[in-house]
């Protein structure tokens, strides 16, 4: 999928309609002489043409580009097809997608500064059709530049641990009912699982974490006090930094139904710099209760590794 640069668009102000340029500087900071450049996550935002042509029909407001503040509109490119963490390349310059829409400044919370083109028609297209990016490698864009788009999945490892799962004497039915919860549930980005079945083995856990290449890591087993529960410990040695408060809250919802859940000792933490770790129960049961809590938070948990969910 690929697209071209329609126009590029700045403004020295804020809450001010952008203009048009034939050509601009893109640095690590953003677009120079925009007022929205800075070490922010939103450094850039794009609107496709097709959107605005849409608009127009609908409503008959003529448009000028900018006026919705894009600073780059964008022709046949299908923004939306673009998710959260995409690379978009325009030259040298390669952007990352951190944003999709935005709060409208007339939605609750908003700033209250209507924009002029909602203060004509009553709505604006940015909130829905809008994308953000900060900018990864810097360089210089003109009009009718061609923008190339690349997808980049967020990658989730899932590890069964069951002695006898590993050595086959039953299939393992933990590990892809986490995947159907994933492939189930609404990201804003896309997802690509592998799932790999081991033993409960401290060494053997430790080497598929620490070999693993993934931004989410879930396992479940391993969890309870039993003479081969492992999971809990093994994790905690790897990764310094722990998310407690997730776990405590699925054992106290389900322990006055379970109270056999309180003796779950599954924990949720963060491996090196940006993977985060949940440790599941075994039980398919669990596993569904579990992902139930644990997916709403997935999608800020991991804008927040990467400096943008703050």
């Amino acid at each position: 999928m690929s697209g071209r640069v329609v126009s590029i668009n700045i403004s020295e102000k804020k809450g001010t309609a952008k203009h048009g340029v034939e050509r601009a500087e893109v640095s690590l900071r953003g677009m120079d002489g925009d007022a929205h450049s800075g070490t922010w996550h939103r450094q850039i935002s794009l609107l496709a043409h097709e959107e605005v042509e849409r608009f127009v029909k609908k409503t008959g407001r003529s448009t000028a580009h900018g006026e919705f503040a894009e600073n780059i509109t964008t022709g046949g490119l299908d923004l939306s097809r673009v998710k959260l963490f995409h690379r978009l390349h325009i030259g040298s310059v390669e952007l990352e997608v951190t944003q999709l829409g935005k709060k409208c400044h007339n939605e609750p919370g908003g700033s209250g500064n209507s924009c002029a083109i909602f203060r004509d028609v009553g709505s604006c297209i940015m909130p829905v059709h809008g994308i953000f990016a900060r900018v990864l490698s810097a360089g210089s864009i003109k009009t009718g530049d061609e923008i190339g788009h690349r997808s980049v999945p967020i990658k989730c490892k899932i590890i069964t641990l069951s002695d006898r799962a590993a050595c086959g004497e039953y299939d393992d039915l933990s590990g892809p009912r986490i995947v159907e919860c994933l492939e189930a549930a609404r990201f804003g980005f896309d997802l690509g699982c592998s799932r790999e079945v081991i033993a409960d083995e401290r060494a053997r856990l430790e080497e598929s974490i620490s070999g693993a290449d993934a931004d989410i890591i879930f396992t479940t087993g391993g969890t309870g006090i039993g003479p081969r529960d492992i999971t809990p410990e093994t994790i905690l040695s790897l990764c310094p930094k722990t998310i407690p408060g997730i776990m405590e809250h699925i054992r106290q919802k389900h322990a006055a139904r379970i109270p056999s859940a309180l003796l779950s000792r599954s924990v949720a933490a963060v491996y090196g710099d940006r993977t985060l770790v949940f440790a599941l129960p075994g039980s398919v049961k669990a596993v569904t209760e579990y992902m139930e809590e644990i997916i709403p938070l997935i999608e800020h948990a991991v804008l927040m590794l990467r400096g943008i969910g703050h």
